[in-house]
């Protein structure tokens, strides 16, 4: 698979890489003791950011925290088109290492992962860990419905006017 539609398999394994995670997120935020259960990363880093009112932060989180899966899924289907759950879940942690004690820190929206409660550490690398997993599998389901389902080949319920222009393009 070329490189370009490895980035758009990747995105959209990311995506619904995210999905699971955030799904994880919601569960296991509710077990976290009262005192820990305050808005987890990504929306901290959006407050921290811009600072916006209630609805518009939701949407804001909403959109940066998927939109980030997505870049992150693609850039692990660059490096590799068929990604194993071990390889996928071990991306996930590096993600989470290259993020919450490089990048956020440097950049000054959040202090490093090591000052943050060690549930809420748990918590985060728990579900990158399922981001990961997700991420790689749909890659390798993605990759494969490319082979199968998306390929090309005789049309049978194209009618056959339409075969005809489709052949002469």
């Amino acid at each position: 698979m070329k490189l370009g539609s490895r980035l758009i398999v990747g995105a959209i394994a990311g995506v619904i890489g995210t999905m699971a995670m955030t799904s994880a997120m919601r569960r296991l935020h509710r077990r976290l003791p009262p005192e820990e259960r305050y808005p987890l990363t990504p929306r901290e880093i959006i407050d921290s950011a811009v600072d916006p009112e209630e609805e518009p932060g939701r949407d804001l989180t909403t959109i940066s925290h998927f939109a980030y899966g997505a870049g992150c899924g693609a850039l692990v289907a660059a490096a590799n088109s068929r990604p194993g759950v071990r390889e996928g879940a071990g991306a996930g942690v590096a993600i989470w290492l290259a993020s919450y004690m490089g990048w956020i820190p440097a950049v000054g929206l959040l202090k490093p992962a090591n000052r943050h409660p060690v549930r809420r550490n748990l918590l985060m690398i728990g579900v990158h860990l399922v981001w990961g997993a997700a991420t790689a599998l749909s890659i390798r389901e993605l990759g494969a419905a490319r082979q199968t389902i998306f390929a090309g080949g005789a049309d049978r319920d194209v009618p056959e006017a339409k075969q005809a222009d489709l052949k002469t393009d």
